[in-house]
């Protein structure tokens, strides 16, 4: 229970449903180490968010408890974020904290409590296909809402043990389940940024994160093509895509490659962001159970991104090579390329690079 509307009325379906219910709350950094917002009391893992969860669970009449997993989510999620992003990549740590936190560490306190499943808030929904003997995960009925892009680590050890109370209801649904249980975050406000950045500038988290950063990185080149046009102060301060913060050049530049070894930033315009195909690295699949090489899927390369044809090739060792029909606008190392059978989660991995179809090159 992370203390929004979600994971609230998702407690309060299960109990409706005549599950016995237990609700815990994660507590997965320390407020005082993030910066930002020291007290971090607005945020979705805050302080208010605890007693919002707490006061929810009261109104319920289900016991609450709080589990400290600051260590683990340091060690999986955080750290894995900075050493993306010094390495010039764009991490999605929700990802890395559903497959190693919700369904690691709190699936194990989960099974120390005597709890048969494990249940959510996320929009999504979880089943059994018989024919295939598999478990999968399919996209929520509210598309505007679908969480299932960031689920795609799953295994299926886990995905026998999970609900996803949500996935078949749109959100305003949920609010007004939320005011007939009366519950406290019927109209509690979304929280979008990274749980552990609370004012959402991640470049101040990582200066904060790395004792002397800025001194240790240095201002560095921006080029277009192997002209220095300009001069930046840190690669790590861009991603790839990024318009703002490159400086003027006539007409609309943005930010095609990024280079650590160098500490340059290549520039370049809309068009050189467009690349037919990508190679990924740690696949996982869901909806199958192994990988045939050409499989035809619907793939999307980050959160909200609308899902592409395109065709998978096996390329062994847990990489794959996606191709699609039509040219994708800034992909991006560090985050998922997430394929889909329709509605049907398929497997995911994170993109390690962009590559030309006509020469199978990476970029």
């Amino acid at each position: 229970m992370s203390g929004g509307v979600d994971s609230s009325v998702a407690a309060a379906l299960l109990l409706e449903e005549g599950y016995t219910v237990i609700g815990v709350t994660m507590k997965t950094y320390d407020f005082d180490r993030v910066g930002g917002n020291p007290g971090n009391e607005s945020g979705c893992c805050g302080l208010d968010a605890f007693n919002d969860a707490r006061i929810v669970a009261g109104s319920l009449g289900i016991p609450h408890y709080v589990v400290d997993f600051t260590g683990a989510f340091g060690r999986e999620v955080i750290d894995n974020f900075v050493s993306e992003y010094l390495r010039g990549r764009t991490p999605n740590p929700c990802v890395i904290c559903n497959r190693s936190i919700k369904w690691g560490e709190l699936m194990s306190k989960a099974t120390a409590l005597g709890a048969e499943y494990l249940a959510t808030g996320h929009y999504a929904r979880v089943g059994f296909d018989e024919a295939k003997r598999r478990f999968f995960v399919a996209r929520a009925i509210d598309r505007g809402k679908d969480q299932s892009y960031a689920l795609w680590g799953l295994s299926q050890k886990v995905l026998a043990r999970t609900l996803f109370p949500l996935g078949k209801l749109r959100k305003p649904e949920v609010r007004e389940i939320a005011a007939r249980f009366g519950l406290k975050t019927a109209a509690k406000k979304e929280s979008f940024e990274i749980c552990f950045v609370p004012d959402n500038d991640y470049r101040r988290f990582l200066q904060a994160r790395v004792p002397g950063l800025n001194a240790r990185v240095g201002r560095g080149d921006i080029l277009r093509g192997k002209k220095v046009v300009g001069a930046h102060a840190g690669f790590y301060n861009y991603t790839i895509g990024q318009r703002s913060g490159i400086g003027a050049f006539g007409e609309r530049a943005y930010v095609t490659a990024i280079d650590p070894s160098s500490n340059s930033v290549t520039i370049g315009r809309g068009d050189a962001l467009l690349n037919r195909g990508l190679v990924a690295s740690n696949l996982n699949l869901v909806g199958i159970a192994s990988m045939p090489t050409g499989l035809r899927v619907d793939a999307c390369i980050r959160y909200k991104d609308a899902a592409s044809p395109a065709t998978v090739f096996d390329e062994g060792g847990g990489t794959i090579r996606v191709i699609f029909d039509e040219p994708k606008r800034a992909i991006t190392p560090g985050q998922s390329v997430v394929m889909y059978d329709g509605e049907t989660l398929i497997g995911g991995g994170i993109i390690e690079q962009a590559c030309d179809v006509e020469t199978e090159n990476p970029r």
